[in-house]
């Protein structure tokens, strides 16, 4: 688990996509935690080193496989309550994958506000709803599905979704996806989110 105390009252919980815990990760841990969060990002593969961008479909198999959605939102659920009586508020912030897990978290109790990044796998879970304020993010398309389809089946619900110029990983500096000016835009509205909320 990658960790920044702060002695703050408020946690922001940072679910990884399928590579796990690399410097996108720890980098944005880092710029939340300037905000004066505490901020920890939980590794969902439990190994140190995470994988590669050219592992995608590797990286993809093993999160499927060795974690899944349910299990990767058990153990979410599992750090939320463990967290729930230390602080006054609690968001959480996943991509990919992990934006999916957020998702699923929107509906516990002790959840301030969920921010998904990318989260296709959203699609699968539709019949969710909210109980906390909820932000998406997604590109303007995605190879595995219409996210056109998907916007407008969360926006009958009312689901804050921005759509971003760029591809899925827009936000990763380090991938060869990243839009500069998606993700400066992105950040801005999760701090007006976090302020909000």
């Amino acid at each position: 688990m990658f960790k920044i105390h702060k002695e703050s009252n408020e946690l922001i919980i940072v679910i990884h996509e399928i590579y796990g815990i690399n410097k996108h990760m720890t980098d944005f841990c880092e710029v939340l935690s300037e905000q004066n969060f505490d901020v920890i990002c939980p590794n969902l593969l439990e190994q140190e080193i995470p994988f590669d961008y050219f592992q995608e479909e590797e990286a993809y198999l093993n999160f499927m496989n060795n974690v899944g959605i349910t299990n990767g939102f058990n153990q979410i659920k599992n750090i939320l309550l463990d967290s729930k009586d230390e602080y006054s508020k609690i968001f959480i912030i996943g991509f990919s994958a992990g934006a999916t897990i957020s998702w699923l978290c929107s509906e516990l109790e002790y959840v301030d506000g969920i921010v998904g990044y990318y989260g296709s796998r959203i699609r699968d879970y539709v019949n969710i709803s909210p109980k906390c304020p909820t932000l998406l993010f997604f590109p303007q398309a995605e190879k595995s599905f219409h996210v056109h389809d998907l916007i407008s089946s969360l926006d009958k619900q009312g689901i804050n979704v921005h759509l971003c110029r760029g591809e899925h990983g827009f936000s990763d500096p380090y991938s060869h996806k990243y839009n500069e000016e998606s993700n400066q835009y992105t950040f801005r509205e999760i701090l007006k989110f976090l302020r909000n909320n």
